[in-house]
């Protein structure tokens, strides 16, 4: 199909100042996206533009923020299974008559928490996949250290595939 009659003007008149790691923008530091993996920090952008690594320092306490979101959802995993197996002592020590409220109202919270730890490990996941070598290893770190203080009552097998 011949599109060479077609106004094509409306594209010169679009912004194309959001494509991140493409041309000179006047001289200032873009976001470049790897999908390659990589060691190179120049120009990384973790998760958000904000969140950009611009000097060793930056990189040094971005390397450290991850560490620590890697272990805090190790915490959080921890602390919902304490908060489950609460629940199931709860509800046995409860009348029969009240079990239901007991359950109904536990999986309500289960669920919200559920729903928070999918959104942390998504979160995890999308760091891990600046494709950095560093980035990588300080979420695994994360993860390891996370399970060192707070996963001392668990199996290591994982019970999800993210993260």
């Amino acid at each position: 199909m011949d599109h060479s009659r077609h106004d094509h003007s409306h594209h010169e008149m679009m912004d194309h100042s959001a494509h991140m790691g493409h041309g000179d923008h006047g001289g200032q530091n873009t976001c470049n996206m790897n999908m390659l993996f990589t060691w190179d920090t120049e120009n990384l952008c973790i998760v958000f533009r904000q969140w950009q690594i611009s000097s060793n320092f930056t990189l040094l306490v971005s390397l450290l923020a991850i560490i620590a979101l890697g272990a805090g959802y190790e915490a959080l995993r921890e602390g919902i299974r304490r908060y489950e197996s609460a629940v199931t002592k709860r509800a046995s020590s409860v009348p029969r008559q009240n079990r239901d409220e007991v359950t109904k109202r536990a999986h309500i919270i289960k669920s919200v928490l559920y729903a928070v730890q999918n959104f942390y490990a998504f979160m995890i996941m999308l760091i891990f996949m600046t494709y950095n070598g560093w980035v990588m290893l300080a979420v695994s770190l994360g993860a390891g250290l996370g399970y060192l203080f707070f996963g001392g009552q668990t199996t290591i097998a994982k019970e999800t595939a993210c993260h």
